[in-house]
This record gives structure tokens, C-alpha cells and sequence, in this order.
């Protein structure tokens, strides 16, 4: 996608906020774009990543000033009273200018997106909400301890974060206490998702936080609990124009271990050779894997309401970890139907031969719907 689409979400975005910012959800936008569309090409005054940095933290959990996108992203597979409930926050930064704002406080460096999503899996149903922010008088920001989009937040904790959030027709209250080191994607948090000068992010991870809380579906709240995933990236241009969507997997399996694979497609399909993976071991070790490593295969598609077929159903195959897995979602209709069109979902992890359970987690789709 080009990157006067990119600029066109920007101004929608940018209106959203500035007209709707006090109302608790936004409607679905007029502007409807590929995720990947957000990733390509940006202006040459961004900062891009080009090769390995140290990481630090806490300091890189804050926003990074000069790169054209970021974000903060949880997932989590829940265990509640009447079934299986899935969970994702997401909190997107999409800079507006690198250079210099007007002294003001009512000047904006960037628009902020959040995401905020249930997946309940024994009312298969999909519950989706989505706001806009600006950055200026303190609506949205990305601080060490902190990062938020006005009521909905991030506070870190002792020994994790803790979430809380309101939809209004459902709402989150979750803690998460992170239970192995932060994993550094790539080569040391570089992660090169292409052949250009920048088509690469910071990207890091942590596998497992053990998860407790409470979900509120309608006027019901329901005590939750099992294990949550956080992925950090920023970059600028990450994507190059050759790549049409990426198929992203985060599982954490019963045996401690957790797995990450991402197949990156070209326009005809086609798996990119700088898709990748990780699986770390109960103990926080990983073991970085290149495209030759892993096999992502579809096994069944479903056809949401505007005719897109996604493939909902995959076997995960990492022959050097023993790992032949059948993934399949909890319910199918878990697409997201708002301003950014991809499909993100609670997934059940299965032996691909004998059908046993070996765990839960997430995939996330785009590219489907074009």
C-alpha cells in the first residue's frame, strides 16, 4: 500500500481525534486500510532501523521520538467460569511530522490508535472497540511506567503491568506478572522484515505473564485467569511495497515453552525469506528461527460477512523443537470490522496428529481483505 494511503488514515485519524475525542468509543471510520499499509513507506526525515542497538530498560518501554510508528501489544489466552476467553490491548503511535511541534500544548507530534478486544469463546462472540487520541494536553502517551489513550491503561507493577479498560459494553481489569526475561527478537531487537535500508524494527518481546483479573461482558463481570503476551516494536517503513500481509502466531504451550512464528506473504503468496520465529524454553532461553526452520500451513477458511476468506485454521510445524501443532481458533468470527481491517485471534493449540491439547494462543492475520 502506498504511502498516500498512509498519509489519508493520518488526516482521518487526526479528525476522528480532534472531533471525538470526549466520546468513550469512536464508529467505524469511513477510511478502511490494510494493516500493512500503516508499515511502508514514510517520509526520509523518519529515523529508521538499520541495524542492531542495544536495548535498555526500562527505558524502551517509553515512546521512541523520530520513528514513524509504535506500538505496545497484549494478548492473553483466559480460562473463566463458563469457558475459554481470549484478550488483546493494543496502543499504536503514528507520528505526524519528525520534525520540531509549535511551542503549545495543544500541538500534536502524533495520533495514537487503541485497540481493545474480547474474544469470549463460550458465547463465540467477538467483542471489538476502538478510539483515537492525539498526543497533546495528555490525551495519549507512552511513558516507563505508564502508557495510555485517555481512561484506557498500562500501569506497570512490581513485577509486571496491569490493565484497565472500558468499552462500555465490556471492559478489562487484568494484572500480568511476567514470568521470563525479555526476549530480543532478531539479531539482539533487530528485526529485518525486508531488503531496504530500514525495513527492519526494534522488536521485543515478553512470552508469558501470568495473568489474573476480571473481564466484564454486558453487566457481568467474570474472574479470569491464565497467561498474557507482550510484543514491542517501532520502526519506520518496516514493510517494503513487495509484501501484501504477514500471518503471526504467539502460542504458549503447556510444557512451558512458548512459541512465536511470523510468515511474512508477497502479493502472489509467496512466504518472504525474512520471515522468522523464536521458541524459548521454560527457563527464558531462545532459539531464533529463520524461514528454512518452521512451516506454516492452511487448513481451513472461513468467509466473513463482506466475502474475505481468511484461513482460520493452520498446522505450525517446527521440525528442530519436535513441535508439530494444529492450530484452530475458538470461534472463526474474531475479524476486526473497524478503521484497520486484519483478524486477531484466541486460538486453541492441538498435537496435529493425535489431537491432544498442548496449549493456547493467538493469531493474527492481514492482507485477506484487500
Amino acid at each position: 500500500m502506498k504511502r498516500d494511503l498512509v498519509i489519508v488514515l493520518l488526516i482521518a485519524l487526526g479528525l476522528s481525534a480532534w472531533l471525538g475525542w470526549q466520546t468513550r468509543e469512536t464508529q467505524p471510520q469511513p477510511v478502511r486500510l490494510q494493516a500493512s499499509g500503516l508499515l511502508t513507506a514514510a517520509p526520509d526525515e523518519f529515523r529508521r532501523v538499520t541495524g542492531p542497538e542495544p536495548l535498555e530498560f526500562p527505558a524502551d518501554h517509553a515512546l521512541h521520538p523520530g520513528y514513524r510508528n509504535e506500538w505496545w501489544y497484549f494478548t492473553g489466552s483466559l480460562e473463566g467460569p463458563d469457558g475459554p476467553v481470549g484478550f488483546q490491548f493494543t496502543l499504536f503511535r503514528f507520528a505526524l511530522d519528525p520534525g520540531p511541534t509549535p511551542d503549545s500544548d495543544w500541538a500534536a507530534e502524533a495520533i495514537w490508535m487503541a485497540h481493545l478486544a474480547v474474544s469470549d469463546g463460550a458465547g463465540e462472540r467477538f467483542y471489538q472497540a476502538e478510539r483515537f487520541a492525539r498526543d497533546a494536553i495528555g490525551l495519549a502517551g507512552a511513558e516507563t511506567d505508564r502508557w495510555w489513550l485517555r481512561d484506557w491503561q498500562v500501569l506497570a507493577t512490581e513485577d509486571g503491568w496491569r490493565l484497565k479498560a472500558d468499552a462500555g459494553d465490556f471492559a478489562v481489569d487484568l494484572d500480568m506478572a511476567q514470568l521470563k526475561p525479555f526476549v530480543l527478537q532478531g539479531d539482539a531487537g533487530y528485526s529485518q522484515k525486508g531488503p531496504e535500508s530500514g525495513n527492519a524494527s526494534r522488536y521485543y518481546s515478553a512470552t508469558r505473564l501470568a495473568t489474573d483479573g476480571r473481564i466484564r461482558l454486558g453487566d457481568r463481570w467474570h474472574s479470569v485467569t491464565g497467561n498474557a503476551w507482550l510484543d514491542r516494536e517501532w520502526g519506520s517503513s518496516q514493510l517494503s511495497d513487495d509484501l501484501a500481509g504477514w500471518d503471526w502466531f504467539a502460542l504458549q504451550l503447556a510444557d512451558g515453552r512458548d512459541l512465536m512464528v511470523y510468515r511474512l506473504r508477497d502479493h502472489d503468496g509467496n512466504p518472504s525469506p525474512y520471515s522468522a520465529g523464536v521458541v524459548v524454553a521454560e527457563d527464558g532461553t531462545p532459539t531464533h528461527l529463520g524461514l528454512e526452520d518452521f512451516s506454516t500451513t492452511e487448513k481451513r477458511w472461513w468467509r466473513d460477512h463482506e466475502g474475505h476468506r481468511w484461513p482460520v485454521e493452520w498446522q505450525v510445524s517446527v521440525p528442530k523443537a519436535d513441535l508439530d501443532l494444529r492450530v484452530e481458533p475458538l470461534f472463526d468470527e474474531q475479524r476486526w470490522d473497524r478503521s484497520v481491517i486484519y483478524w486477531e485471534g484466541a486460538m486453541r493449540v492441538l498435537d496435529a496428529d493425535a489431537g491432544e491439547p498442548l496449549g493456547r494462543g493467538y493469531l493474527e492475520m492481514s492482507g485477506y481483505a484487500d
